[in-house]
């Protein structure tokens, strides 16, 4: 605890810290349940996304032998050229939203390519897109997370330290302002008696 005057001033300087300790808490308070609440929507969208990628995977390795075939590259096909993003507000923290991934149009001879590689590029391009929404996910999560940590420090140094603090200071002053009062009382009293003997 620092150290603390015993003045009037201190006194009010104290109760209106006090004051704002207490009307700042509920906000944070509200903001935690916020995060909380959309750190479990994240993360469960999180688990579909996960689930979803994992079924196309199995359905792509039912023909990846396919794409052993020299003749065919389309690395260039299925990389990104650009991910879009967009944000969200949650409870004053912005969060990245995946919106798409873009990809180059494939261009190929259509009479020395196989039939099924419009199919192969279609999804394998899902799955890519998949994996940079999981990413982007992942990152809004711990976004979330390092928030709900810093908020979460916030109530307590509010509710375990600032506000007991407060609360004990303005005890203090009061009682010191208390006894000061009481003396300046009792000294009074003294010296209208001293000088009632001496008029007399």
């Amino acid at each position: 605890m620092a150290k603390i005057k015993f003045t009037k001033g201190e006194l009010k300087k104290q109760k209106d810290a006090l004051k704002q300790f207490q009307r700042y808490l509920p906000t944070l308070q509200l903001k935690k349940q916020q995060l909380q609440i959309e750190i479990f929507h994240q993360v469960s969208g999180l688990k579909k996304k996960e689930q979803q990628r994992s079924k196309e995977r199995k359905s792509i390795e039912m023909w990846a032998g396919l794409l052993a075939e020299p003749t065919i590259e389309m690395q260039q096909w299925i990389t990104p050229k650009e991910i879009v993003i967009d944000s969200k507000n949650i409870a004053g923290v912005d969060l990245p939203v995946f919106v798409r991934a873009e990809f180059d149009h494939a261009e190929y001879d259509l009479f020395i390519t196989p039939l099924w590689i419009d199919t192969a590029i279609e999804e394998l391009k899902n799955l890519v897109s998949l994996r940079k929404e999981i990413d982007v996910m992942e990152k809004g999560i711990a976004i979330l997370r390092h928030e709900l940590r810093i908020t979460t420090q916030r109530i307590n140094l509010f509710e375990k330290i600032k506000i007991p603090e407060a609360k004990e200071a303005i005890r203090l002053i009061k009682i010191y302002l208390g006894d000061q009062m009481a003396n300046a009382v009792g000294r009074s009293k003294i010296a209208k008696r001293k000088l009632e003997a001496v008029a007399v």
